[in-house]
């Protein structure tokens, strides 16, 4: 069969190489390639984060969570690495559905949880470092015969291809007049620190990460929903840098390096769902919020 993957992001990509493992032929076409997509600028860490509904985010989460750790082990190459993380609660709470299928989670003691929180818990998760993964991803999409067209795509009746994959992400508010993708904005330090661990509040009010990479480690972060703005702001590194630290004290604000923005494609739920275009059919696959990468090879 005939594919066609409109968007070269992180759930593009992934679903041009699940098309053509299982035969079909697959083009992939955007008007925007690694390095300029959003993906490009995510932290990365697998999270079910700013997504629904719940009840398939987890399953789809796990699925994604078990081709990355099979990533880790078996494509070094990928830049996907297992880091152990901590998430602080400020009340105790049932553990996440997702607790029995992740490696290593356990509840902290409370030796281990900083002050302003009471509860938490320690897991191992992949973390993916986009700028070799990306890259990744393209490559072991043309190994499998696949190709690329770079070009606009303002109208999905205009595509070839017998079935058509929509993943333009945040694009969808124009391309399908969707009003209901809207831009999360979010403001990341990166900075030449290991912080050992990885340490997280996954409030959206008051959402703190420290994700340890091999280069650098990212700090943030924002959720800024209906901010589509683009640039580096003062007050957002202050407020980050303040949150980071109330969770990592040894933070060292001589060693940053830079920063970076992206705009989430957040959306009540994640549209996957089927509709005919003119007899044709396509699948539309996008609004993952925060978890793009997390729920990447698990949406189908």
């Amino acid at each position: 069969m005939r594919c066609t993957v409109v968007g070269a992001g992180v759930s593009g990509l992934s679903c041009a190489v699940k098309l053509l493992e299982a035969g079909h032929e697959v083009v992939v076409i955007s008007d925007r390639f690694s390095p300029d997509t959003v993906s490009d600028i995510a932290a990365a860490i697998w999270y079910p984060f700013l997504t629904a509904p719940a009840d398939r985010a987890d399953g789809w989460g796990i699925a994604t969570y078990a081709e990355l750790e099979r990533l880790s082990e078996r494509e070094p190459q990928s830049g996907v690495r297992m880091r152990d993380g901590r998430e602080y609660l400020r009340q105790a709470v049932d553990p996440p559905e997702w607790s029995e299928d992740i490696a290593a989670f356990r509840i902290l003691d409370d030796s281990e949880i900083p002050e302003g929180y009471v509860f938490g818990w320690q897991f191992r998760a992949p973390v993916i470092e986009m700028q070799l993964y990306m890259p990744w991803l393209r490559s072991r999409v043309e190994a499998l015969g696949g190709s690329f067209v770079q070009s606009f795509v303002g109208d999905l009746s205009e595509v070839s291809g017998e079935v058509v994959v929509n993943c333009v992400g945040l694009g969808a508010r124009e391309l399908c007049g969707d009003e209901e993708v809207r831009p999360a904005r979010g403001q990341v330090i990166f900075i030449d620190q290991d912080p050992g661990i990885g340490h997280f509040d996954q409030q959206p009010e008051t959402l703190t990460y420290t994700i340890p990479r091999s280069d650098v480690t990212v700090l943030g972060g924002t959720a800024q929903v209906d901010d589509w703005g683009m640039d580096i702001r003062a007050e957002d590194n202050d407020l980050i840098l303040s949150k980071v630290e109330a969770l990592w004290p040894e933070l060292d604000r001589s060693r940053i390096i830079g920063g970076a923005v992206g705009l989430r494609p957040s959306r009540s739920e994640v549209r996957l769902e089927v509709e005919y275009i003119d007899e044709r059919k396509v699948v539309h696959n996008y609004g993952h919020g925060g978890a793009g990468v997390t729920l990447s090879w698990g949406v189908r």
